[in-house]
């Protein structure tokens, strides 16, 4: 297998890519009720492949960090630039973040707002970017504070502390949600509104600062948000187990990525057997669904890595590895275009329609199914957007923060 850096982030390009390019696909639909079962979340309690994407990208973050490490920071130079970088990406995404859920809220004439009340002071806190933020902060800060000497005195992965913080943080996050009462609720609900992490977000930041769509049924009050704080605990062992793979990726061991494929097959067997006492839900992210999720991020990677291999599918994932490379972009991009999705900007049978009614209109009247008409449109969306990534890869400008 070739480890080379160059090798290294092909694979970790395509994984990124993957993972963006499923968000996409699950939020970019001609019509949210034709969406095909597996592009759908889980309601509540269950998983759908929709629910691996989010995951598989906080994998990719943890791996990033993992191949980035050993390095040298002997001296405080350079543990002052990186803990600069750390503090200024962390604050970046988070900004970014919360810039993003504003377009949602932002009142523009002729585009009406998106689920929920329009206005600054109903911008959700919670986010996906934010969530991104706090694991790869947090897994950084662990790689760093337990790092060992490796070769040349640099600062190396501990993979016994990894894996006992991965433990610690799984277990301890059961415990608490299981055994801590909620005020009127009592201890170990697991539902939208009495569970420990719903309680804790609608303290911290108030329903008005919540997932417009986080409620019990269509209508109801807004009760829980899926990428909130307590929640974000187990989510950083998605990112910790990306790291052990970047880890592992760096050592070059021989069948690696057999042993990545058992080891992720391991993972969500041991998510399923965890099941039964603690449900896998991703709007919580509760330790089995990290486990099930975690798995099934490592037999992507292993899938990848092999397909790679050939050069005819090197060519096919070139789609995905611009995407990858310019991954927040690509996200931020989609949000966009959501948001420009609900103008009624169209015509179409002597009415007036929002840009997303007419796409799926206009796929309908090509494609008779649909199911496979919405999806159409969510390609089409994620096309248009690996476009206008593609100059930018070509040039090799790659927007991180």
């Amino acid at each position: 297998m070739d480890s080379s850096p160059r090798q290294r982030v092909v694979v970790l390009d395509v994984l990124r890519g993957a993972a963006v390019a499923g968000m996409i696909i699950v939020t970019s639909p001609g019509e949210w009720t034709a969406a095909y079962a597996p592009l759908r979340h889980a309601d509540w309690n269950g998983w759908t492949l929709a629910d691996m994407v989010f995951p598989t990208f906080l994998f990719a973050v943890g791996m990033a960090i993992g191949l980035s490490f050993p390095r040298d920071l002997s001296e405080p130079r350079a543990r002052a630039k990186l803990w600069l970088r750390v503090a200024r990406r962390t604050a970046l995404l988070i900004l970014l973040g919360l810039l993003l859920n504003a377009v949602y809220t932002v009142a523009v004439p002729g585009i009406p707002v998106y689920v929920g009340r329009p206005g600054l002071a109903f911008v959700r806190i919670p986010g996906i970017l934010q969530r991104i933020a706090l694991c790869y902060a947090a897994a950084v800060i662990l790689v760093v504070v337990t790092a060992r000497k490796a070769e040349g005195g640099r600062a190396g992965i501990n993979l016994r502390a990894i894996l006992a913080a991965i433990v610690i943080l799984l277990a301890g996050y059961w415990l608490i949600m299981r055994f801590i009462p909620v005020p009127g609720y009592g201890p170990g609900r697991l539902d939208q509104e009495g569970n420990l992490a719903a309680h804790v977000d609608r303290a911290l930041f108030g329903v008005q600062h919540l997932w417009p769509l986080g409620s019990v049924s269509w209508g109801s009050p807004v009760v829980y948000d899926p990428e909130g704080l307590l929640s974000s605990i187990p989510a950083l062992t998605n990112a910790l187990w990306g790291v052990l793979a970047g880890y592992a990726w760096r050592r070059s061991q021989s069948n690696l990525i057999l042993k990545l494929a058992i080891l992720g097959a391991g993972l969500m067997v041991a998510g399923l057997l965890f099941d039964p006492l603690f449900p896998i839900n991703k709007k919580i992210w509760t330790s089995s669904f990290a486990l099930l999720s975690s798995g099934f991020s490592f037999l992507a990677l292993a899938f990848f890595a092999v397909a790679l291999r050939s050069r005819v599918a090197k060519r096919l994932s070139t789609p995905l590895r611009v995407l990858g490379a310019n991954a927040i972009l690509g996200f931020a991009i989609s949000v966009l275009l959501a948001k420009l999705s609900g103008a009624p900007w169209f015509r179409f049978g002597g009415q007036t329609v929002t840009a997303q009614a007419w796409g799926d209109a206009v796929a309908r009247a090509l494609i008779p199914d649909a199911r496979l008409a919405s999806l159409a449109c969510a390609l089409a969306i994620l096309a248009l957007i690996i476009a206008l990534l593609w100059p930018l890869d070509r040039r090799a400008i790659h927007l991180r923060v």
